[in-house]
């Protein structure tokens, strides 16, 4: 007790959205924060913004984000000391946290594994992790699943999505993701997960890779949309 209770002075353990101090059962960010966090409970509505960005174009089963996502909000901080700052931890608590949510929605119960939106490898390498991917960590664990980071993978390296049009986005990610060992997954309902999803396009690319599968069936959730 005494030596966590030094390191805590040498290294203090702060909220990342309010830098005030964590008690000693909270981790990342504190009590108030997260209960202030601008959550859109679409786990529980199937006809939410995020489902009808998939209308018409691609077969999904369900589709929820956690939060909304607001330029300057306490969301865009998160997510960006996730993807910029290296801090890994943020992914896997907001995971984990949605997960609880979605392990008890009807939308997502039966839900076999997950999988990330995957980074091309030379990025991967660059940042050195994938946001995604410890979005799904959390969610793995708190929804008791299996975390899939082998059958998706993307094929080239793609110019940023932000400023594209919506149509740019598609053509900036088509075609750009495949498929390996497909037996590890055919026949599964998968669970795509990323950051935030505003076009959709990167999702509906990897949807469209993942129903060449056979019997696959898919739902998608992110950290957070633009979308109100």
């Amino acid at each position: 007790m005494w030596i966590e209770d030094f390191f805590s002075l040498v290294y203090p353990r702060i909220c990342i959205c309010c830098g005030n101090s964590l008690w000693k059962s909270e981790t990342v960010v504190c009590t108030l924060c997260e209960y202030r966090l601008p959550k859109t409970w679409y786990h529980l509505d199937p006809d939410n913004p995020v489902s009808r960005i998939f209308w018409g174009r691609v077969r999904v089963e369900s589709a929820a984000s956690y939060l909304h996502f607001n330029k300057g909000n306490r969301v865009q901080h998160l997510i960006h000391c996730l993807k910029y700052k290296g801090r890994k931890e943020v992914g896997i608590w907001l995971g984990s946290h949605y997960g609880n949510y979605l392990k008890h929605s009807p939308l997502f119960r039966s839900t076999d594994l997950i999988i990330p939106v995957p980074l091309h490898r030379n990025k991967e390498l660059s940042r050195g992790f994938n946001q995604s991917e410890q979005f799904g960590i959390g969610l793995a664990a708190s929804m008791q699943l299996p975390l899939e980071v082998r059958s998706l993978y993307r094929t080239r390296i793609t110019e940023t999505q932000t400023r594209k049009t919506r149509f740019k986005r598609w053509e900036n990610v088509s075609g750009m993701f495949g498929i390996r060992d497909p037996a590890r997954i055919a026949g599964k309902h998968l669970l795509l997960v990323d950051d935030v999803v505003t076009t959709g396009a990167t999702l509906e690319a990897c949807v469209h890779t993942l129903l060449t599968v056979p019997e696959v069936r898919i739902s998608v959730a992110t950290i957070a949309t633009t979308r109100n």
